[in-house]
């Protein structure tokens, strides 16, 4: 009897450890995910710099339409979609870096990707700066931009033979807060 009073309390024991360890790890997970979701880290699209931006056709928020030889070298894209977090804490620091584009809201795309109405927010606070375009899931710019993930933010131009390549993965908008860099 003894015995296998001594092997329950062993198997007790082993049990508190795997539980102390699964939590452990299980927390280590969570301050990962919330650390790269605060640091915008992981591709939004799966296109990398070089990449070929396919064709499309759309219209924008104000009835304007839209395809892909319309867009300017140096163009920054961005793609939000309402219920986002990370989505909301860059709007901001987007906004920013597109009101100090030089070629204004004409080298700006923003693609908001939702319902209208769940997209109004974002039309409204885009639309000064960026030629807004809304569109459901899998539309046809996010489809172009090969977007993954949001909030996508990429820059455009035309390469050697004229073909709209992005020009980096990511726009670097500085932290929260910082002032945003145009150093080239």
């Amino acid at each position: 009897m003894p015995v296998l009073f001594g092997l329950v309390a062993l198997v007790g024991v082993v049990c508190a450890l795997d539980l102390a360890l699964t939590v452990g790890v299980i927390e280590r997970l969570v301050e990962q995910s919330e650390k790269c979701a605060r640091l915008g880290r992981g591709p939004a699209s799966s296109l990398a710099e070089g990449d070929r931006v396919d064709a499309f056709r759309t219209v924008t928020a104000d009835g304007r339409p839209l395809h892909r030889d319309q867009l300017p070298d140096g163009t920054a894209v961005a793609f939000f979609t309402p219920g986002c977090g990370t989505c909301r804490e860059t709007l901001p620091r987007f906004l920013e870096y597109a009101r100090a584009l030089p070629g204004g809201r004409r080298q700006v795309l923003a693609v908001v990707v939702g319902e209208e109405e769940a997209a109004a927010g974002y039309v409204a606070q885009l639309a000064p700066v960026a030629q807004v375009v809304v569109e459901e899931r899998g539309g046809p710019v996010s489809l172009a931009f090969a977007v993954i993930g949001f909030p996508a933010l990429l820059q455009v131009a035309r390469d050697r033979s004229g073909t709209l390549v992005t020009t980096t993965g990511s726009l670097d908008l500085g932290p929260a807060g910082a002032p945003v860099s145009r150093a080239a």
